[in-house]
């Protein structure tokens, strides 16, 4: 079976870009702010023994009932840590790795942006960003790809940027062929 690596695309290329988010169903503000917003997560990375920072943001949609309100209640503004509205239902959620110096405990961004999406109610992801500071871009590491998979499509979009803004996309399926996940497992109480 021949390895082929996906192609690594400019991101400073505006036809480009634009190509990637017609296909991905992305506007070009939304992969500009999953860029920006990854990048800037990186920035916060807690990473004192390995020195390698990364950054993550989710593209998520709001649930009509977010936050748990019923219709009709009145919607009090709570801000929820990270969780940073967008425009409408569309929402971003950062993250970045955290280390230990117990190593195998650290969390990589990835899972510390899932898991602020999830305890704050967001089921809905339509996009992945993954930021480095190294070329060429860096994909999730094999734990980081079995959690996504728990609670994104097949078909999400992985964005993964470099030092320079350049970036590969995969789907979840692209980078966990084969994978295991809920609809593998029986109904409850079956």
């Amino acid at each position: 079976m021949a390895n082929t690596q996906p192609a690594i695309l400019s991101g400073t290329d505006e036809a480009q870009i634009a190509s990637t988010c017609a296909k991905l169903g992305l506007s070009v503000t939304e992969f500009s702010e999953l860029r920006r917003r990854a990048t800037a997560a990186k920035a916060t990375a807690y990473c004192r023994y390995s020195r390698f920072r990364v950054g993550a943001t989710l593209l998520c949609t709001l649930p009509d009932n977010a936050g748990g309100k019923e219709q009709g209640e009145e919607e009090e503004e709570e801000a929820v840590v990270g969780v940073v509205r967008g425009e409408g239902k569309t929402v971003y959620v950062p993250g970045a790795n955290v280390e230990n110096a117990s190593y195998p405990v650290g969390t990589c961004a990835e899972r510390v942006a899932l898991g602020t999406a999830v305890t704050s109610g967001i089921r809905t992801f339509r996009a992945i960003a993954v930021a480095t500071d190294i070329s060429p871009p860096a994909s999730p590491c094999g734990m980081c790809r079995q959690f996504i998979r728990e609670f994104c499509t097949m078909q999400t979009p992985i964005i993964m940027f470099d030092k320079n803004s350049d970036y590969v996309v995969m789907t979840v399926d692209q980078l966990l062929p084969m994978s295991f996940g809920p609809d593998a497992l029986p109904p409850a109480g079956a």
